[in-house]
């Protein structure tokens, strides 16, 4: 008999796509708890140390961080989503990590204080995706035909830049031909889709507007 599985996700949380998506890829049922982080309950500051979203609960066993979720479910489930080469599978566990980190220069790029640092943050990321663009295959997925967790990394990424874009156009993925098609190809996957409630454009642009960023004041017609 398997172990029931219960992710506790934040609807915004990028990390918690990956883990859906992975999950989703590989037909595994389980249970979904969305949570507050304003107003993080008691039950959940007890089973994630680092305070953060995904938590996958195997049964009454807390797995926390979502790459050591992704691994969890590649030694436990089917379909793997990693590939059977050593030599590749850590070249893609290296691109990952750099995933993560472009991850945190999106949220740089929403939290940027005024113009000199919101412009510094679209070169660095410029900067990555063109790195990004020399290494993909897109024939449609990162390194050919079949989906990897480099793709189920990477979905929650562009996401952010079907609303970014909505505000102005920042030349990010401009000029990239590659990353132009792998965009695509993820957006139209189901496990993709399904990673993400319907609402979850208005949702972002209320968590950029509350910011208080640049970003926010492009947003809101605010600067020029």
């Amino acid at each position: 008999m398997s172990v029931p599985l219960m992710l506790v996700s934040h609807r915004l949380c990028p990390y918690v796509q990956r883990a859906v998506i992975a999950l989703t890829e590989k037909g595994v049922p389980y249970e979904r708890i969305d949570i507050d982080l304003a107003n993080k309950p008691d039950w959940f500051l007890k089973i994630s140390p680092l305070g953060k979203t995904p938590v996958l609960l195997v049964g009454d066993t807390a797995i926390f961080e979502s790459a050591v979720i992704l691994e969890y479910l590649e030694e436990t489930q089917a379909t793997p989503l990693h590939p059977a080469d050593p030599l590749v599978r850590a070249e893609h566990r290296g691109w990952i990590e750099f995933g993560s980190a472009v991850l945190n220069d999106v949220a740089g790029l929403y939290a940027a204080p005024d113009e000199a640092a919101f412009k510094a943050k679209v070169s660095q990321l410029e900067a990555r995706f063109a790195r990004l663009e020399t290494r993909v295959v897109a024939a449609p997925c990162f390194d050919g035909e079949h989906f990897s967790l480099v793709d189920a990394v990477f979905a929650p990424v562009f996401r952010y830049f079907d609303v970014f874009d909505e505000i102005a156009e920042f030349g990010i993925l401009s000029g990239k031909p590659k990353l132009a098609r792998w965009c695509n190809s993820l957006a139209a996957r189901p496990s993709v889709r399904a990673a993400v409630s319907t609402d979850y454009p208005a949702l972002l642009r209320d968590f950029i507007n509350r910011r208080n960023s640049w970003l926010s004041g492009l947003q809101a017609g605010a600067v020029a």
